[in-house]
């Protein structure tokens, strides 16, 4: 049996809300429309929801059996409390938002008003374009709703050719954390290696680094810190204090608006590793000395 198709109307046609929303029209469902503010949200509008209205968020309530909310975190709850304080919502509407640190409690004032919150969260980097598109596929969602409508969740989620994983209300904040804390902070480290290999004249430093990062990433998913390899698990100290001097120089060279950080990152990051070695003691307290030892000041 076909699910019913819906009228669906976005509410933040960033990167997530515009290419969601065109993943839920090629399963049929129709948009109503979508709301944009920024000239790049509206770009994105056009070329991945081709012939939907820009409305405001009053015609989008109106007009739509189900809102999909795709807005920065902190602006969630109050948008959700505007919405209900209008008295525009109808009982029976579906509200769904794609925040990864809420689950449906921020959208209470929905719920008391009639609607049927849920929240989707797919576990993805999104760049805002049809790329993204095929990726859904497979795609990891975390799903949070009462009981009762778990499996309209579900649903949504299979349309959009993704694997719903429930994820408890209490459950949100460290969730959200752990996927945060790969991503982006991966990406924090991938830019420092680039910046410190260009330093070295190397042309193409993402290309240089895509074999190690690539095979570190494939083994650390699979035997998480198992795959551990490099000079603090070997406890090879001299190799980390010739790194430490090397970051410290590169860090005081650093251009104007350049971020002046990787020693910082490398230390903190060195220490996490040691926490996860299997060193003799000797080692490991001597490269815990290296590491917590203050750098020594810059030059004026």
């Amino acid at each position: 049996m076909t699910p019913p198709r819906l009228g669906i109307g976005v509410i933040g046609a960033g990167r997530v809300g515009a290419v969601l929303g065109a993943a839920l029209r090629a399963e049929g469902h129709a948009l109503t429309g979508a709301y944009a503010v920024s000239d790049a949200s509206r770009e994105r509008a056009a070329e991945l929801l081709p012939g939907v209205p820009l409305l405001d968020v009053p015609a989008l309530v109106e007009r739509s059996e189900m809102l999909l909310l795709a807005v920065p975190d902190d602006q969630l709850g109050p948008l959700a409390s505007g919405i209900a304080a209008t008295g525009l919502a109808p009982g029976g509407q579906l509200v769904v938002h794609t925040s990864g640190r809420y689950g449906t409690e921020v959208l209470a004032p929905l719920a008391r008003a009639g609607a049927a919150t849920l929240a989707i969260h797919p576990a993805m980097t999104f760049t805002g374009t049809r790329t993204d598109l095929p990726r859904l596929v497979g795609c990891p969602m975390g799903i949070t709703a009462n009981e009762e409508f778990l499996p309209v969740a579900a649903a949504l989620v299979v349309e959009m050719g993704g694997e719903a994983v429930v994820i408890a209300e209490g459950d949100r904040p460290l969730y959200h954390a752990s996927l945060a804390h790969a991503a982006n902070h991966l990406v924090v480290l991938v830019d420092q290696s680039r910046r410190a290999l260009a330093r070295l004249g190397i042309e193409d430093p993402g290309t240089y680094l895509r074999p190690l990062l690539e095979a570190a990433l494939e083994e650390s998913l699979q035997r998480g810190s198992g795959a551990l390899t490099g000079p603090v698990a070997r406890g090879d100290a001299g190799t980390v204090a010739a790194h430490l001097d090397a970051l410290a120089d590169l860090d005081a060279t650093a251009a104007p608006l350049e971020p002046g950080d990787v020693s910082d990152t490398y230390r903190a990051l060195a220490l996490a590793a040691l926490a996860r070695a299997r060193l003799p003691e000797g080692d490991l307290v001597t490269i815990r000395a290296l590491l917590e030892a203050a750098p020594p000041p810059e030059e004026s």
